[in-house]
């Protein structure tokens, strides 16, 4: 092998290392963007239990339905 073929490959393994590591960022980007949507789901649904929970206990109870304000 002559130095030519050398220098050759070795920046052939620096340009597929430099690629590899951009592929890994936009995965890893990717990954982190669909676990905060995931998260924003799981707020979203547990927030919409709550009310609909309290909605559902004011209607069975009649209890929160009305609120007197004259005193």
């Amino acid at each position: 092998m002559d130095l030519t073929s050398a220098l050759s490959g070795l920046k052939q393994a620096q340009v597929l290392g430099q690629v590899q590591i951009a592929v890994a960022r936009k995965v890893l980007d990717s990954q982190r963007s669909q676990g905060a949507a995931a998260v924003q789901l799981i707020e979203a649904a547990s927030r919409g239990v709550s009310q609909a929970g309290d909605e559902l206990v004011a209607q069975a109870t009649g209890l929160g339905g009305l609120l007197d304000t004259r005193g």
